[in-house]
């Protein structure tokens, strides 16, 4: 299913589409295409990207890639897959509950969920906001213990 995604494995891929996607979410998958995971979630955003379309972008980034590695540092991206968004290329963030707000991580438990939470941001987004609560129960969201580095 992640055939029908954009892939990237360069920063300037990243950075264009970031900079270059106007009044759209622009939805940013970081992972590994082998990862069980990652390929839960990519069959989920594969089956989204069309219904989202009109307000969001969505792509695939390799975590693997050498180029990107400065964009894994900056998220902080440990646990894979994460997922980043973006609107007018500025990173929004959602309040989910947990103590990370700057990424979604895990695999979405289901289309309907992963929609509601791009529609959210993208609602947010459009009022100014750079950050917004999340639509879903907080049973429907992955709970990880997050240990920050270097704190």
């Amino acid at each position: 299913m992640s055939e029908l995604l954009t892939n990237f494995s360069k920063k300037i891929e990243v950075d264009t589409i970031i900079r270059d996607t106007l009044d759209k979410v622009v939805v940013l998958r970081f992972g590994r295409a082998s990862d069980l995971t990652c390929l839960q979630q990519d069959h989920i955003l594969s089956k989204a990207a069309r219904d989202v379309s009109k307000f969001a972008t969505v792509a695939l980034v390799d975590v693997d890639s050498e180029d990107i590695h400065v964009y894994v540092k900056y998220f902080d991206i440990t646990l894979i897959p994460s997922t980043v968004f973006f609107f007018n290329a500025h990173h929004m963030k959602m309040d989910y509950g947990t103590a990370d707000h700057t990424k979604w991580i895990g695999a979405f438990l289901s289309k309907q969920d992963f929609i509601d939470v791009v529609e959210a941001i993208f609602r947010g987004a459009m009022k100014g906001k750079l950050i917004v609560n999340s639509p879903l129960p907080p049973e429907r969201i992955p709970k990880f213990q997050i240990l920050y580095k270097d704190v």
